[in-house]
């Protein structure tokens, strides 16, 4: 796929929201039926007797999405070698924004989730900002925002990833099995030692990578985290070599598969919500109002108040011709939280009524942080 950045974004875009639609129609439908039984179709891989069977969900979930984390895995590596995130005055604003935008959504979900202990498992729902989809919707505004917005929102929602994948990683695994437990960490030291010593091929480490997925999957943690430790070994390559490095090699090939395959096909089997009376009932619950207001309100209020104080304090700058409008309206976009927010719904909880109020909140909180995000920068003008 060979596709310009900013058409593939904007591409992306229209078939995210389109997945988005079609699943809520599909659960919404006569199709009810059908859309979740093609969520739990067994799907056998391997060959006997080394056999996985998991339903299709999981595959999505849980395989699929891995390649997604290679990609975040990817950007955030080659972000901090030789991108925006290269230097520490380049990082600080963004990473200082990057955490009010997870701390003061989290802290809105506790204050109107605490009273219900199973809902208080949802509370970094809110906290991570859609990458690819927030880039799409910035891509529609063309030239009339700086480029130096996009370097910030990017590095922005980076941030937030290193954040999510943390979180996920320490709270939102299962109990750990030993053996595989011991068998991922030496897979990983393997791969480690191959990219040390310069000897981190393709295939060897693709049949590591399996290796280590399998491991991970086996251990109770989320296999899906493998894709960002096999993205932190994928050689950088030599100096004066950078554009056929391995590194941005495998983002270029990644890239596009993700923004129009991978996270389509995830928004679709996982933003299905079936809007019964239960759910609506629940719509003025701890759940629903914490992830809705952490998104809308909270994404706004952390990453425009800690980039004010990042600057106020002189621990960076703003980036050339970008003004606290136009990080307003960044921090709006930011509050589109749909890919990550699902992932930890589907992590967060069992009862099939918490996770419904969740992903309705996911799309409604995301849907109005996008709108008011696009109206506010339409308006921007550039340095003012």
């Amino acid at each position: 796929m060979t596709i310009k950045p900013l058409i593939q974004d904007r591409i992306s875009g229209v078939l995210i929201l389109s997945a988005i639609i079609s699943a809520l129609i599909a659960a919404n439908s006569p199709l009810a039926d059908l859309y979740a039984a093609i969520h739990h179709a067994p799907i056998r891989v391997g060959l006997l007797p080394f056999q996985m069977r998991e339903p299709l969900i999981v595959w999505i979930n849980q395989g699929l999405m891995t390649i997604f984390f290679v990609l975040v895995g990817v950007e955030i590596k080659h972000e901090l070698l030789e991108g925006h995130l290269s230097s520490l005055q380049r990082a600080a604003v963004p990473a200082i924004a990057a955490f009010g935008g997870m701390a003061v959504p989290a802290l809105i979900y506790v204050a109107l989730a605490a009273p219900d202990g199973e809902a208080l498992r949802g509370w970094a729902i809110p906290m991570a900002t859609d990458i690819a989809l927030a880039l799409a919707l910035l891509s529609l505004l063309g030239h009339r925002v700086p480029v130096g917005l996009r370097a910030f929102l990017m590095a922005l929602a980076i941030f937030d990833d290193l954040g999510a994948v943390a979180i996920i990683a320490v709270f939102y695994s299962e109990e750990i099995q030993f053996f595989p437990m011991i068998l991922a960490i030496g897979t990983f030291g393997v791969m480690i030692c191959l990219n040390r010593l310069e000897l981190a091929r393709p295939l060897p480490l693709t049949v590591l990578s399996v290796l280590l997925w399998l491991a991970l999957f086996q251990s109770g943690l989320e296999a899906a985290l493998a894709g960002v430790l096999i993205a932190a070994v994928i050689p950088k390559g030599a100096k004066g070599s950078h554009r056929h490095s391995p590194l941005r090699i495998t983002k270029r090939l990644l890239h596009p598969w993700a923004g129009l395959l991978i996270v389509p096909a995830f928004g679709f089997f996982n933003a299905g919500v079936s809007v019964e009376a239960e759910t609506l009932r629940n719509v003025t619950g701890g759940v629903s109002l914490g992830v809705f207001l952490g998104l809308f309100l909270g994404k706004q209020i952390g990453v425009l108040g800690a980039t004010w104080v990042a600057v106020r304090l002189n621990i960076g700058v703003l980036p050339p011709k970008v003004s606290f409008r136009h990080i307003y309206g960044a921090a709006l976009l930011a509050g589109v939280g749909f890919t990550m927010g699902l992932f930890v719904t589907a992590l967060a909880f069992e009862a099939p009524a918490l996770a419904a109020s969740a992903r309705l909140s996911i799309l409604a909180g995301s849907s109005l942080s996008a709108i008011a995000g696009l109206l506010v920068l339409a308006r921007a003008r550039q340095g003012q």
